[in-house]
This record gives structure tokens, sequence and C-alpha cells, in this order.
């Protein structure tokens, strides 16, 4: 079923960013005139009909070339995005190779912060469920949904980059650049994190089997430890997987602020410069990551939750 998801979610992008207005040589420093446009669209395949531009880019098809009948070159089929229509010495392909690695350290990072914060924090306040930490532990998962990252962002590198220097801003390459902008990235969604372990932890501690648990005799470390906690994290475990492709691609809003040059910016700067074949390219490899990861999350989560099986 990947192949032909990603056939179809190709197909939707390619069509709905060519039906946008605007192209992709509107905004040159220089107004094009009509020749040297035409020769731009000639020389990116814009001039054919737009079934013919899907099928090159998916390559899948023939042309003439040289007297003679041959397959397209390149093309999704081997891994080919295509050239970029904003950076013209650079391919698709090698701007990924380029911003990827940042961004996937980035999230990676990010999505160890949110888990390591938010998993605790959401077993504290269901094992205190009712109590003042409860009330504490919530009130600090809620604040960090609602502080949007361009707000927490600028505050974190006003007072730990500027005011006083313990973390550098506007740099990457060291360890130390990088948990200033992963804190940001991750903040939000260890405070989801944190209240889906409540609620999680909340409801199997409520259930009958941690119920004849405690009638038995077993310690309440234990059964939190070995009991609980399995069933509490599946909510986590469910959302694993768009948490970290969303981690993974990066957000360009952290990239922009910590001037990091990963992924987030150039799908941001495409969108805006009609940058049609880098646009879906970026989209492309979202949704493999995106459904390569939720497979994953099925396979843990069948792992974990011994009522689940699969045929």
């Amino acid at each position: 079923m990947l192949v032909p998801l990603v056939l179809v979610i190709s197909f939707l992008a390619f069509c709905l960013v060519r039906v946008a207005p605007g192209g992709p040589f509107d905004k040159e420093r220089a107004p094009a005139s009509p020749d040297i446009e035409r020769n731009l669209k000639a020389k990116y395949h814009l001039d054919e009909p737009l079934w013919q531009q899907y099928l090159r880019f998916v390559g899948i098809g023939f042309e003439k070339r040289d007297g003679e009948w041959r397959a397209f070159e390149g093309g999704l089929v081997r891994g080919d995005f295509g050239p970029s229509l904003k950076y013209r010495n650079h391919s698709v392909n090698d701007i990924i190779a380029q911003g990827l690695p940042v961004s996937l350290s980035l999230g990676m990072l990010s999505f160890c912060f949110a888990l390591g914060i938010g998993i605790p924090l959401g077993v504290w306040t269901a094992v205190r469920r009712g109590r003042w930490q409860d009330h504490v532990g919530s009130f600090v998962s809620i604040l960090a949904v609602c502080i949007p990252a361009f707000v927490l962002g600028p505050v974190l590198i006003v007072l730990l980059g500027i005011r006083w220097p313990v973390f550098p801003v506007g740099l990457w390459g060291g360890p130390w650049h990088v948990i200033l902008p992963a804190v940001t990235l991750g903040t939000y969604f260890a405070g989801k994190v944190s209240r889906l372990a409540r609620e999680g932890m909340s409801q199997a501690l409520q259930s009958d089997f941690i119920t004849t648990a405690r009638a038995k005799g077993v310690s309440e470390r234990s059964i939190i430890l070995r009991h609980a906690l399995r069933e509490g994290l599946l909510p986590v475990v469910t959302y694993s997987g768009p948490l970290l492709a969303d981690l993974l691609v990066g957000s360009f809003v952290v990239e922009n602020l910590f001037q990091i040059p990963g992924i987030g910016v150039f799908l941001v700067n495409s969108s805006i410069n009609r940058d049609y074949t880098m646009v879906v390219g970026l989209v492309i490899l979202y949704s493999v990551m995106l459904l390569a990861l939720n497979l994953v999350v099925d396979v843990v989560y069948g792992l974990l939750d011994k009522r689940v099986k699969y045929g």
C-alpha cells in the first residue's frame, strides 16, 4: 500500500502546487522578457501539458530525442526529484541531502527532549492524581502546549543567549548550538506527551488488573513500573509516529529563528517562490517518513498491547 499512497500523494501535490497563483519565474531580480520566460519554461518542460509533466516527474513514458524514442531520464521511480527551479545549480536531491541531516539531528534531539520530559511528568501527575502535584504538573503541561515556538524561541534567545550568554545562538555545528533550538521545538510536544501519558496512566491505574494486583499485595512501585506503565503509555506510542515525523522534518519557525540550515527553511522558501519540484519533493519525503513511522508505531503497539494480533 505504500507505493500507491505515495503516487496518490505525489499526484495531488504535483497538481495543487501548479494551480496556485503565480509561477516560478515571477520573482526574478529583473522582469524576464517573454522570450526568456518561454525558454525557461521549455528548459524545465513547464510548457508541456500537465499530464505529460507528471509522467516526466514520475519517470514513466517516452520522448523523442535525437530522432529516437527514449525513456524519460530520472524521475521519481529512480529516486530523482529533478532540478530545483529556484536554486538553479542544484537538484532537489542535493538540497535534501544538505538539509535533511540537520533537520534529523534537531528533530531527534527534540523528540528525546519531549519524551524525556513529557513521560515522567505525565506518569508523576497520574500517580498523584487529585493532589497538588497533579495540579502543578497539569499546569506546566498546559503552559507548554499554549506557548508557541515563535514566542518561546525569542525569549530563550534573549535570556540565555544575550542577557546571560549561556548558549550560543545563530550558529550550527557544535553540541551547545542545538540545545536552545531543541528545547524550543520540543517544549510543545513535551506538553502533549505529558497530557497523553497522564490520561493513559490514569486509566491504567483504575483498571481491574491493577485492583487485583493491589489486592494480592504487589508493591505500588512494581504496579506502576511493571504493569500500569505498559498500558498507560499506549497513547504516547500512537502519537509518537506523527510526532517524530513532525520533528524530523523540522520546524521552519525554529530553523528561521536560530538560522539553522534545515529543510524546513527550504520548504517555506520553495512554497513562496513556487519552486514546484522542491515543494513536491519535500511533500513526498515528509509523506514517506510519516507512513513509515506509522508502520513502526503499529508494530511497537502490537508488541506492547498483547490484545492486538496481526494476521
